[in-house]
């Protein structure tokens, strides 16, 4: 590791500038010298006035420590010429020493070195290595960005943020964050990233900067995959003119996602995704006999052939232990073809769920997308509002409107709080959602309540008040961003949970499924096996583990990192 001498010897090595701005430095320093001697030479010449005799060098020492302050009081003057000629060397010394010395030090040493080295830094971030290809170049730092940056670490995939402040870019990377510096609308800056060797450009600041920054990546490559988030749906078509690939619409795609979980009208099974040809759906146990069962005394699996692989309770994602027992508020997770799926709705259409209209707290973007996509499935919806201005964009959706401030109790019971089996809280405000939680859970202990979170801080906190269901933007961005990174459809599962495709580690080579205990040791759901570009879902407990393949789990980030930890 280098020192800060050895840098500044470098530096004066090959930087005649700087040499020039060190002359007046070195100029003070032959000046204080002189001082010093000059002070012990008269320190002699007073002594042999008193009638005393010391070394020269003793002068010099008495010298330095005078001027320095401290001062040790060993060596004094006996006369009042001697203790006059003292002041004056003390006030001379802290003149010299305490108050030019390293007034000069810092402007002509430090300043000049600390600037070159920052200048190094900074041109050191200005462009990605020419060996880097396939990468991901984010051109804002968000939320979005530092949770894709770590999904993209796991998955082995290279990731740079792009930010045009050159101090914040340094303080970014002093963090351990992958930064450039440069201008985020400059082709300069593209084109020293790599963008056109890039795997795909996230174009993550507002929309008018999103259609400026694909404009420009665009000049450099016509094929690089460019995904534009778009704040307003009005933004969706000028995006893809400016040639975006794929626009994300996140705040609508997060109220379609949200209502994507509501359990309300006749019990079946909610599709959430899909793997390949096997489909992941969610269904409540509420009032069904499936209430008070553990997952093993279900027999699911052979009611229907799907098999239950996690549970939700209380906003949380428990891995599917056999002997789980599922409480009403249960929301488990199952993995099936459609036709199992299926199956599985016919075991359930026969309960009657909650009839009641789905109630919904905030009539922004996110509730009026969620509000259209329960409509379109045909399920009562109210919605409350406090914001009069906008009841001219929300009147046409729900079946009603109700003005007023949610946290006014006489509001909720007017918009059927009792009787919901579903509450979304699509606020924009955490601190407002966490309060209407723990409100609306008091109010109705039964119904699903589902919120969103704008900063994933939050999230831990709106679990512990009571939410079955959490869903961050940010969340949301990482996760459907990453799946256009890995060429695979969306699986949003919930706040913290994802899909990981994980290579087999030398450790589990030859072993069985069951033998390996992943999810008592990780906590991770291994829901099929990758080999040769094949998949093999449906695993049974004696499923051998061969070298070469690819696991696919289910689980948190933690839980992908403990498994690296525990199997290397």
């Amino acid at each position: 590791m280098k020192t800060v001498g050895s840098q500044m010897a470098a530096l004066l090595a090959r930087d005649t500038q700087l040499r020039r701005q060190l002359a007046p430095f070195v100029k003070y320093v032959v000046l204080l010298v002189t001082v010093v001697l000059l002070s012990g030479w008269l320190f002699h010449v007073i002594m042999v006035w008193e009638g005393q005799d010391h070394s020269w060098f003793t002068g010099i020492y008495w010298a330095l420590t005078v001027m320095s302050t401290l001062g040790f009081g060993d060596i004094t003057f006996e006369s009042d010429l001697g203790r006059a000629f003292t002041t004056a060397v003390l006030l001379t010394g802290m003149v010299l020493l305490l108050i030019i010395l390293p007034f000069l030090f810092i402007r002509v040493v430090y300043a000049p070195w600390l600037e070159q080295r920052s200048r190094g830094r900074i041109r050191a971030l200005q462009s990605v290595p020419p060996e880097v290809e396939g990468h991901v170049l984010i051109c804002a730092n968000d939320p979005i960005a530092l949770g894709l940056i770590r999904r993209l670490e796991l998955a082995g995939v290279p990731a740079y943020v792009i930010e045009p402040d050159a101090d914040r870019a340094m303080r970014m990377q002093d963090a351990g964050l992958p930064v450039l510096t440069g201008d985020i609308d400059a082709v300069e800056t593209y084109r020293a990233a790599g963008a056109a060797r890039a795997r795909l450009v996230l174009a993550n600041a507002s929309d008018i900067v999103n259609s400026n920054i694909v404009l420009t990546v665009r000049e450099l490559s016509e094929s690089v995959p460019i995904v534009a988030l778009a704040e307003v749906e009005d933004s969706i078509d000028v995006l893809e003119l400016s040639g975006a690939t794929h626009v994300l619409p996140l705040t609508h795609q997060l109220g379609e996602h949200l209502a994507n979980r509501v359990s309300a009208g006749t019990s079946h099974a909610n599709v959430i995704g899909k793997f390949h040809d096997l489909l992941l759906a969610e269904f409540p146990v509420h009032n069904t006999p499936f209430q008070g069962l553990t997952i093993r005394d279900t027999r699911l699996r052979e009611l229907s052939g799907a098999t239950i692989v996690g549970v939700w309770e209380r906003g949380r994602f428990h891995p599917a232990r056999p002997d789980l027992e599922l409480s009403p508020l249960s929301v488990p997770v199952a993995i099936g073809t459609p036709e199992q799926i299926a199956e599985l709705d016919e075991v359930l259409v026969i309960y009657d769920a909650n009839p009641n209209p789905v109630l919904i707290v905030g009539g922004g973007k996110v509730g009026r997308a969620a509000a259209a996509a329960l409509k379109r499935r045909e399920i009562p919806v109210h919605i409350v509002e406090r914001n009069p201005e906008l009841e001219p964009q929300i009147a046409s959706i729900p079946d009603r409107l109700f003005l007023g401030d949610a946290a006014d109790r006489r509001v909720l019971d007017a918009a059927g709080i009792a009787e919901t089996p579903c509450v979304l809280l699509t606020t924009h405000d955490d601190a407002m959602n966490v309060y209407l939680t723990v409100y609306c859970r008091r109010l109705n202990p039964n119904a699903r309540i589902l919120t969103r979170v704008t900063h994933e801080r939050n999230v831990e906190a709106i679990q512990r008040a009571g939410a079955d269901f959490v869903l961050s933007y940010a969340s949301l961005g990482v996760q459907t961003v990453f799946s256009i990174v890995q060429g695979r459809e969306l699986i949003m599962l919930g706040e913290g949970v994802d899909l990981f495709y994980v290579p087999l580690p030398p450790a589990l080579a030859d072993k069985m499924l069951a033998e390996a205990e992943i999810g008592a040791r990780t906590g991770l759901n291994v829901i099929a096996l990758q080999k040769d570009g094949q998949i093999v879902t449906n695993l049974p407990p004696n499923q051998r583990l061969t070298e070469g393949s690819a696991l696919v789990v289910l689980g948190s980030a933690e839980q992908r990192e403990r498994f690296d930890a525990v199997y290397g």
